[in-house]
């Protein structure tokens, strides 16, 4: 198991596996049509029509997409649906599939209201402009067992510009791969609860990025939308397809359900309480700078069954879950590609080089998804394998109790059970410090708050230069030179975060 190392090594007498596999994948797909003057632009000279005229063409267009889609249901003995309110396609896809017992081909056609990009007529003086508008419209969803990617579907918008949306998971296409070469695996929902060859299987996931993606999401297009197939009236139009979201798992199958549920729980907190802002983006590749504009969002939810932790950056986002309760996962989901950067051949003063360039969201660009993503997870992992046996967690916060002698000097030990203490190491482990660091006003108004008195406020600053002192003859805390500022070490760092954490779960408080 090459991935991962450091979290495989510190638990592989639990783990019998690691896959990385891309997941649920959204593609979408446009014509090339910029903004309103292209749009009018193509109207007036390439159509050589009215404007006006332009409407009632496309409303006749959107009917024939319903009726080519009705004749593709029948034709296949499938049911064509039309829903209207909220309707939850995917459960009654699944339903179908089972009761039907369908192993490939077209499962059904639905047909439902929703609010897209088209077109609509806007009069003015002189002569009316066509203008893109989002409004309400049919959609229709054809859903497919496929021979190679499993249970996918093709979404198409009616009206003009006949938006495409394909959706595929990585995990079934990867299922139908390892069946062509007869290898034994388990599948429950999108995973993988047990892998005989877990090597073979992953060299066949790697190839999921590679495949010819342009070809085969055209053929699916030109299935559903006859009007950019041969004959139609856009078959001249060739559609640009992009990746509209792509997640990408990371799976560590434990040998059974026992091992996984005593450590999940740690993992769980350790990476609510200890991993920081700076931690989320280094884990996704970034860095954290005065120049970075939004945010860093992490939350844990309990659900029924286990829990789960999502560190959110803008739009982008990891998480980690038990998943059936026998295997970790953790995730990346990129639906903002533009946050990282991969190495790109660019012209330099008239010379090609190599540089870095913000990823782009186009199908080609899917390798690179798979590379950071893959890396993120890596990175998220390895961060996680310092969660071990907590008994030499307890013996080191069991050292912080004791005093310490330093230069001839006796310093007094800290009380993880106190109040104060802990509410101490909390001031110091506040993310807002991890740029430049603390000055003891800081940690003095986050203690006891705002004071107008100076004596008080006298006082507590010469407290809080005392348990500061404290901390940093245990090499908990640093001086930043040529400041009045302090940071915290990686040792104070994990230590401190240990007790928060061991707090979280419940010590007894001492008054």
């Amino acid at each position: 198991m090459k991935f991962a190392k450091k979290f495989v090594a510190a638990f592989a007498k639990s783990i019998v596996a690691v896959l990385g596999c891309f997941d649920r994948v959204i593609f979408k797909a446009y014509l090339p049509f910029g903004g309103d003057d292209h749009l009018n632009a193509w109207v007036d000279y390439a159509l050589k029509m009215k404007r006006k005229d332009f409407i009632p063409l496309l409303e006749r267009h959107s009917q024939t997409l319903v009726d080519h889609a009705q004749a593709l249901a029948e034709r296949a003995g499938r049911p064509y649906e039309y829903r209207q309110g909220k309707f939850k396609k995917e459960k009654f896809i699944q339903e179908l599939v089972r009761t039907d017992q369908l192993t490939e081909g077209l499962v059904a056609v639905l047909c439902v209201q929703e609010t897209c990009r088209s077109v609509t007529l806007k009069y003015g003086k002189g002569r009316p402009r066509l203008s893109f508008k989002r409004r309400p419209q049919r959609v229709l969803y054809h859903y497919y067992l496929d021979r190679e990617f499993g249970l996918m579907h093709v979404r198409l918008e009616t009206w003009f510009p006949y938006t495409v949306q394909v959706y595929v998971n990585g995990h079934d296409w990867l299922a139908r791969q390892m069946l062509k070469r007869r290898l034994g695996f388990i599948q429950h929902d999108n995973a993988f609860t047990q892998l005989d060859n877990p090597e073979a299987a992953q060299q066949l996931a790697d190839g999921f990025a590679g495949l010819n993606w342009v070809k085969q999401l055209t053929q699916w297009a030109r299935q559903a939308n006859p009007h950019v197939a041969k004959g139609g009236w856009l078959s001249h139009m060739n559609y640009y397809w992009v990746t509209a979201q792509a997640e990408f798992a990371t799976d560590i199958l434990f040998a059974g359900r026992d091992k996984l549920r005593e450590l999940f729980p740690r993992l769980l907190h350790h990476a609510v309480v200890n991993f920081s802002a700076k931690d989320v983006l280094t884990f996704l590749g970034r860095k954290l700078h005065g120049h970075f504009q939004g945010e860093v969002v992490t939350d844990s939810k309990q659900r029924q069954p286990g829990a789960r932790v999502k560190h959110r950056v803008k739009e982008n986002w990891l998480k980690m879950y038990d998943k059936f309760g026998q295997m970790l996962r953790v995730e990346t989901v990129i639906n903002q590609p533009r946050e990282f950067r991969v190495r790109r051949k660019r012209e330099r003063k008239g010379q090609q080089q190599m540089v870095w360039c913000p990823m782009n969201k186009g199908v080609a660009n899917l390798p690179s998804y798979q590379r950071v993503a893959r890396a993120a997870n890596e990175r998220y992992l390895n961060a996680l394998s310092v969660v071990d046996d907590p008994t030499a967690a307890y013996h080191r916060v069991a050292q912080l109790a004791e005093s310490k002698v330093h230069r001839g000097r006796r310093y007094a030990g800290f009380n993880p059970a106190r109040r104060a203490d802990v509410k101490l190491f909390q001031a110091v482990l506040a993310g807002e410090h991890l740029l430049r660091g603390f000055r003891n006003t800081d940690i003095r108004e986050a203690l006891w708050g705002h004071t107008r008195d100076p004596r008080q406020r006298t006082r507590q600053a010469h407290a809080v230069t005392r348990l500061l002192k404290r901390l940093h003859v245990r090499g908990l805390l640093a001086k930043i030179p040529r400041t009045r500022r302090w940071r915290i070490t990686a040792s104070g760092e994990q230590l401190l975060g240990t007790i928060v954490r061991l707090h979280h779960h419940g010590l007894p408080m001492a008054a």
